[in-house]
Parts: C-alpha cells; structure tokens; sequence
C-alpha cells in the first residue's frame, strides 16, 4: 500500500521514446550509471501525452515562440512527437504546416493536416523549423530559413557528429538555432501541469489526435528499438506488461 505522499500507479503501458536508443548506445545527453534499465515512462491512461505531447507543446510555444501566420516544418512528422507537432502548430495558428517524412509515410501526414509534405530544397522559407535529425537535414533547413526563422532542434537520430554552427552564417541568414531539451522544461515553473491539462483538454474536444502504433508485448522491448532506428514505425510506441 503506498505511505504518505505517495501514490500507486496501476501501469497499462510503458512508452518507448527515441531517447531510450541514446541511453542504451551511451549517446544520451546525460550519462546514466550501469547497470541501466532503458525506459523512463509509465502511466495508466494517456501515455502519447506525456513525453511527446510535451515535448510538440514545448518546442512550438517555448522554443520556437510561434506566432500566428508562421510558416513550419516539422521534421519527422509521423513519429510520436511529430505528428502531435502537426497538429499543434495548426491549433496554435500556423498559417502554413509542412511536414518532412520517411518514404511511405506521407499520406499519415497530410492526414493529420499537414498543408504538404515537403523535401529540401525548399519552395518556401520556413518561420519554423523542428528538427530532431540532425546531421545534413539540420544543415539544410538551417538554410531553409526566412529572415528571422527559428530551427529547433530537440534530437540527433541521425547520430552524425555535431557540426559547429557559424555565427556569421547566422548573422547572414538573419535567423537562429534554438536547442531544446524535455528534462528541464518540465522542471520549470508551469511547465507540467498547465500544458497537459490544455493537451488533454484539446484531445477531449476532438482537435487533437494522438497517434499510437500496435503496442508490443513487454518481451518484445528490443524489437521495439530495431523497428524505431529503422524507421519503421510511427507515432507513440507502448510497451503492454
């Protein structure tokens, strides 16, 4: 029975996030003492809320300060936290949403609303761009930028080695490289409770529609890793025990 202050949770599901990956191969932005158990989310209803859904919410209103007619990219935009971002950009007054996706997963996007699915070059400048690739994708939307554009970027899946950012570049581009990172945001004061009740709220009024894969049997953990570093897969991947 729980004591004081605390509380039991009755775990449905555990989530897979791509961070997981990082920890596993040592790449995680904060080393993790071994013996390592991968996996940092647990809940009893609503998991693609918690680490994706804070994750869109973040990267739109606290990062990339979005305003209103802005053009943005969302990379990856089938995946967990991509395909919320899709939506949320649109509900937070984007006048153009364009996503980037893996080859067979264009149509989930425009599903979502997603105005096109775009590749680089653009045909457009972009306000705001979402990046959780890195590599030579962030390199290119780097690029993509209008003048006082704003790229995010909250991920390196593609693992390449990071590439120094010139200030004369971006001083030339009239634009910045914004990083992000979940952990200390939600340590922040109001930046738990209030985006996820605004989540919930939006999911409850059917202008929000989480995207969630066939979960995999607890036993199948690593096969999970495999299809996501494959790109398999798309939105929120939960683990059933």
């Amino acid at each position: 029975m729980p004591g004081p202050d605390e509380t039991l949770l009755d775990v449905e599901a555990a989530g897979v996030n791509f961070a997981d990956t990082h920890q596993v191969d040592g790449s995680y932005l904060s080393a993790d003492l071994l013996p390592y158990v991968p996996g940092s989310e647990v809940v009893g209803r609503a998991l693609a809320l918690v680490t994706q859904g804070l994750t869109a919410w973040h990267l739109l209103r606290s990062a990339a300060r979005l305003r209103p007619g802005e053009t943005v990219v969302v990379h990856s935009a089938a995946g967990g936290v991509g395909s919320l971002a899709v939506q949320l950009a649109r509900e937070f007054g984007a006048g153009r949403v364009l996503a980037q996706v893996s080859p067979g997963k264009e149509g989930l996007a425009l599903e979502l609303g997603a105005d096109a699915v775009v590749s680089y070059p653009l045909d457009e400048k972009a306000d705001v761009v979402l990046d959780a690739a890195g590599g030579e994708l962030f390199d290119r939307a780097l690029g993509s930028l209008a003048s006082f554009g704003r790229l995010v970027s909250y991920g390196n899946a593609s693992r390449s080695a990071f590439t120094p950012v010139d200030p004369a570049r971006l001083s030339r581009l009239n634009a910045s490289v914004v990083g992000f990172w979940l952990r200390p945001a939600l340590a922040a004061p109001g930046g738990f409770d209030e985006p996820l009740k605004e989540l919930f709220a939006l999911v409850e009024q059917g202008r929000l529609t989480p995207v969630a894969a066939a979960p995999y049997p607890l036993a199948e953990a690593r096969r999970v890793h495999e299809d996501l570093l494959a790109r398999r897969t798309t939105g929120k991947l939960i683990l059933v025990p």
